[in-house]
């Protein structure tokens, strides 16, 4: 193998851990979104306390999956880099 460059595995690779990391994103802001905005439905919290519920579950849903994707990524990096 070539010093400094990958190989066509560890580009593969990368991209499934890639794309697992955005979809396992998406589920889990789903989740997070749903986990705020579900009760409000069930309760029927509308006007300006249902804008803020939409907003704030669309913030920590957003936080929620940056964070995923990069523990994701972080993760296998620090694979790679051991060898694994």
């Amino acid at each position: 193998m070539d010093m400094g460059r990958e190989s066509r595995w560890e580009k593969d690779a990368m991209t499934v851990e890639i794309m697992f990391a955005l979809v396992t994103a998406a589920v889990l802001a789903a989740l997070v979104f749903g986990l705020l905005l579900v009760p409000a439905l069930i309760v029927g919290v509308s006007g300006p306390a249902g804008r803020a519920l939409l907003v704030v579950g669309a913030v920590l849903a957003s936080l929620a999956a940056v964070w995923r994707v990069v523990r994701v990524l972080v993760r296998f990096d620090a694979r790679r880099r051991q060898g694994r």
